[in-house]
């Protein structure tokens, strides 16, 4: 498989589900919400991405599965045998959607041997891209500009870590694990654009203590392992893996660039 080819057709399968997301946006408040059995917010927006992502990663790669937030999950039964598929969230960052901040994103991860192997996060409002693919790097591209290549930052001594918030999920486990970690600057974000923070360098940690599900983080987490930065379970401090057990939930997980083993203490 050609990631680097690969990786320009999900490209352009992101913007074009990107079209659709933002028609919705663009009528402010004038359409259909529903909440799901968690509470979640759904929208119309993230159906009209889900039917056009898992139809163009279905014409491109007709023998990988696809496992989407907005469609039904194939039984671990069968997933338990998938060497390699496709995990996409149409639309992450659903209640920044409705809140009209812009930070919401289109997830597209692939996953070979339950790690990710090539991952695109596209902000349609913001504009704004991370893509990576295993041995071709990182990348960030904002609008029309050139594309820059990303590298983590390694944490720097004597200087106050700045570390990544949820704006719609904040926990009293990250204020808790955040005030013992000395002087920090704390920056806020929605959706898998938390993660990448830390890829691009603009943060040096991300603490996710809480929920996720494995389409929340299997593309950034790929931009952020060409970066060169990890994606760790919190409770091992072993890398999150994808499609490897029959519950799709996350466990807690911090992003960085160098794990301190104090953290997991």
């Amino acid at each position: 498989m050609d990631l680097s080819r690969l990786l320009v057709d999900v490209r352009k399968a992101a913007v074009e589900a990107g079209a659709a997301i933002m028609e919705v946006y663009s009528r402010g408040k004038g359409f259909e919400t529903e909440y799901k059995d968690d509470d979640s917010p759904l929208t119309e927006a993230d159906l009209a991405a889900n039917r056009i992502l898992v139809a163009r990663l279905q014409e491109l790669t007709p023998k990988l599965p696809v496992m989407a937030e907005e469609s039904d999950l194939s039984d671990w039964s069968k997933r338990k045998y998938w060497r390699e598929c496709w995990v996409v969230d149409p639309l992450d960052g659903t209640r920044e959607f409705l809140k009209r901040n812009d930070e919401f994103t289109i997830n597209i991860g692939l996953v070979r041997d339950n790690k990710p192997i090539l991952g695109v996060v596209y902000a349609p409002a913001l504009q704004r891209w991370y893509y990576a693919a295993r041995h071709e790097g990182a990348w960030r591209q904002d609008g029309k500009k050139t594309p820059q290549k990303l590298q983590v930052q390694s944490l720097q001594a004597g200087k106050p870590l700045k570390v990544v918030g949820s704006r719609s999920h904040n926990t009293p486990e990250f204020d808790e694990f955040v005030g013992k970690l000395g002087e920090t600057e704390t920056v806020v974000m929605g959706s898998s654009l938390k993660l990448c923070l830390v890829a691009d360098g603009t943060a040096d940690l991300y603490p996710r203590l809480g929920p996720t599900s494995e389409w929340d983080t299997c593309a950034a987490h790929a931009v952020v392992d060409e970066a060169g930065g990890q994606v760790l379970n919190f409770e091992t401090g072993e890398p999150l893996s994808y499609n490897a057990r029959e519950s799709i939930i996350n466990p807690s997980f911090i992003v960085c660039a160098e794990p301190d083993p104090d953290w997991f203490k």
